[in-house]
């Protein structure tokens, strides 16, 4: 029988506020192990739109007329000196001809430069070009 004087915790009771305290502590962390997960995958898929804009960009401007077929290569981007540091990425442009002869489509897909070849690309961008001149 317990005393009207004692004071302080049971054992059994500071048992069950650490167990409470640890499964509390656990979905925090893992929460937080998520969010650092999907904020580097927003930034790898903020950085790869960018790059897929860019290469779309210097296409267009050229002026050239592209040729049909498929075209590849790697840039750094950001570029080094940047406070997040370069990234290299890997893009593949594909030139394709619409039913329009004077018309034809662009489809440039960007994907990290260590992805594999079968993986998804981080952004793909769609653009139509008309013959210059």
């Amino acid at each position: 029988m317990r005393s009207t004087d004692a004071r302080g915790f049971t054992l059994l009771e500071v048992l069950v506020a650490l167990v409470v305290l640890a499964l509390s502590l656990g979905a925090v962390i893992k929460s937080a192990g998520d969010y650092g997960i999907n904020q580097a995958y927003l930034r790898d898929r903020t950085f790869a739109e960018w790059v897929a804009r860019n290469q779309m960009a210097g296409v267009l401007v050229s002026g050239r007329w592209p040729s049909i077929g498929q075209q590849k290569g790697e840039v750094e981007f950001p570029m080094a000196g940047g406070d997040s540091g370069a990234r290299e990425w890997r893009w593949v442009m594909k030139v394709t001809q619409t039913p329009e002869k004077d018309l034809r489509r662009l489809d440039i897909e960007v994907y990290p430069l260590e992805a594999e070849d079968d993986s998804e690309p981080l952004a793909t961008l769609s653009a139509f070009m008309g013959r210059p001149g």
